[in-house]
């Protein structure tokens, strides 16, 4: 089934003919994630997103499916140990977007430092063990002082100790969100962006469905749910509010700013990892990625626009002064700087644990790290079992946050809970854990509709259920890549092209060849620009200029000195494909030029 401005259209036109059994408002992650297990699940669907998918937070991380080593600085073993489960799983249902790619952690020694050598090799032997990667190729290495310079040759060298490599994975996070999205649709869900839900409607008390506003047309309607589940992020407490009298306050959103430059203005062979130098207890991560290189994070907290986060100078300058003191040769400017974001985390108020950089999660007894360190020693040496290992994780103490799950949580750091009007809010949470707070909620849902509604239905096994594009060996992900690959060098893709579709689309990419059929080459574009373009706007919902270059791919963030060829030429082949006038198009030209201002730091510049 196609996913386009047409089903959209149609998706809103039965959302209001029927009674959904699940009314999901908001499309990043977290929504998508819940969707696709509630279609999957055989409930009468619908989602609704404000803006289009991803656009609010899920497409401005870190762009890392995380390990979360950085909470074993406070041995918080028990988010790790979720966390590297969670990742696993996302790896095996969604096999063609993360990708492992080891991390280098140096250590220096300096007021402040997160991790001694020592420490840093118990935490790196703990989470391989967590990870279950001990004793295969992907587990860790302490590195000397001169093999840290010698893969990092331009890092200072002054006060280096040396560093360890792990396990960590890179991601695409709108690509994530986009795929769980297209599944969620294949499998019957109603999904609609750019729709504003406004107020809901009530039966007895209870809230049963939305008045939300067409953001497209200005039109109002009206959309019946059994349930409605708020998953909006940093919305999540305005949403809510518009149902209760009671102001709710439980989101603290945090801003986080990555900064893109060239690689050959700072090259890192690998991704890198390091404490800021400043004694702040935060961490910076350096990542090289489609011939770039960039870094983050900020995390300052953020009282701003939800819609808008913008980086500032202080913001830039804070980024430059440390990556320039780890790298003297770089010396970056803000003229170096290609494209950056600004993305808010809805972190819960008084969680410090979810901080990104791993925050201040109070210390362990010196007793118990000792205990640990022995344990993990011994199991490395074949004298203790898994099992002794995770004892003595679980008899762990001191005052770490987080070691006890709160009740209202599906996984640590987020928060399910139903107010007495029926609305259910899933919040927080980290991306790596989305599908594991969508079981949670779903088993929430369908305990709700059974027991009200007599409705009942069995829940998908997500653990093994694949996103759209990722039905792929897991075990054999980059030959099956491959494969993908030479059927597009056989509908005239270079090489490099080919493999590019390949691993954006994954399976899905014989769809985007098979275009090739029935699409003319577009002026000005590639086939395979062309092939692209199409591919988004009929399957993938692609309403605007920004949402292709931004959001199904990364042209903006990454590609950004190709994409200025392209803007002309995609913004006539959408205006010609969607029957734009030309005050449409001009208005389209017009948000794609303020999205290109924001990306290139113009009003800094």
């Amino acid at each position: 089934m196609e996913f386009s401005k047409t089903t959209r259209q149609l998706a809103l036109q039965k959302m209001q003919d029927r009674t959904l059994d699940l009314l999901i408002i908001g499309g990043g992650i977290t929504g998508a994630g819940v969707a696709l297990q509630a279609a999957a699940s055989g409930l009468d669907t619908g989602l609704l997103e404000m803006q289009d998918f991803a656009q609010g937070t899920s497409s401005r991380s870190t762009k890392l499916v995380h390990g979360g080593l950085r909470y074993l600085k406070q041995f918080d073993v028990e988010v790790v140990a979720d966390t590297v489960s969670e990742r696993a799983v996302v790896q095996r249902i969604a096999p063609h977007i993360p990708k492992p790619d080891p991390m280098l952690l140096p250590v220096y020694e300096e007021e402040g430092s997160t991790f001694s050598l020592f420490r840093l090799k118990v935490a790196m032997d703990l989470y391989d063990l967590l990870a279950n990667v001990n004793n295969t190729p992907l587990a860790n290495r302490v590195l000397s002082r001169e093999e840290v310079l010698e893969r990092l040759p331009h890092l200072k060298p002054e006060g280096l100790l040396g560093g360890g490599v792990y396990l960590d994975y890179r991601n695409n996070d709108a690509r994530l969100v986009i795929e769980n999205i297209k599944r969620a649709n294949r499998d019957g869900a109603l999904i609609a962006n750019h729709v504003k839900v406004e107020d809901f409607l009530y039966e007895n008390d209870k809230v049963a469905g939305v008045v939300a506003r067409d953001l497209l047309s200005d039109e109002l309607v009206q959309i019946k749910a059994r349930l409605v589940i708020n998953t909006t992020g940093p919305w999540s407490d305005e949403v809510r509010n518009l149902s209760t009298a009671r102001e709710v306050r439980q989101i603290r959103p945090t801003k986080g700013v990555h900064l893109v430059v060239d690689q050959s203005r700072l090259q890192v062979p690998q991704p890198v990892y390091f404490d800021t130098g400043l004694n702040d207890g935060r961490m910076i991560f350096v990542l090289p990625r489609e011939g770039k290189t960039y870094f983050g994070t900020t995390d300052t907290d953020y009282q701003g626009d939800l819609a808008n986060p913008r980086v500032t100078q202080e913001d830039v300058d804070y980024l430059l002064a440390i990556v320039n003191n780890r790298f003297p040769e770089a010396q970056l400017t803000l003229d170096d700087i290609e494209s950056a974001w600004a993305g808010l985390r809805p972190l819960l108020s008084g969680n410090s644990a979810s901080d990104y950089n791993g925050g201040n999660s109070g210390k362990m007894t010196d007793e118990s790290f000792d205990q640990l360190v022995a344990t993990v020693k011994d199991y490395l040496a074949d004298e203790k079992t898994r099992a002794d290992v995770e004892a003595a994780v679980t008899h762990l103490e001191g005052s770490l946050s987080e070691k006890v799950l709160d009740p209202s949580a599906v996984s640590r750091g987020s928060s399910l809970e139903r107010d007495d009007n029926g609305l259910i809010t899933l919040a927080g949470g980290k991306i790596t854990d989305y599908r594991k707070m969508a079981k949670g909620a779903m088993e929430m849902i369908l305990d709700i509709l059974k027991a009200e509604h007599g409705r009942q239905f069995k829940l998908v096994h997500s653990e093994t259920y694949p996103v759209s594009g990722g039905e792929l060996n897991s075990a054999n992900v980059d030959k099956e890549l491959e494969v993908y690959a030479q059927l597009g060098i056989v509908k005239g893709l270079s090489p490099e092209e080919a493999r590019y579709h390949a691993n954006l689309y994954g399976s899905n990419a014989p769809k985007v060849y098979a275009l090739a059929e029935t699409v003319a080459q577009a002026p000005g574009l590639t086939l395979s620009e062309t092939l692209s373009l199409h591919y988004a706007m009929r399957y993938e919902m692609a309403l605007s200029p920004v949402d292709f270059f931004l959001r199904r791919t990364n042209y903006m963030l990454f590609m950004r000195e190709k994409m200025t060829d392209l803007v002309e030429p995609v913004l006539a082949e959408m205006a010609n494909y969607y029957a734009w006038s030309e005050a449409e198009k001009t208005a389209m030209a017009e948000q794609l030029e303020l999205a290109m201002q924001e990306n290139d730091l113009t009003h800094l510049k």
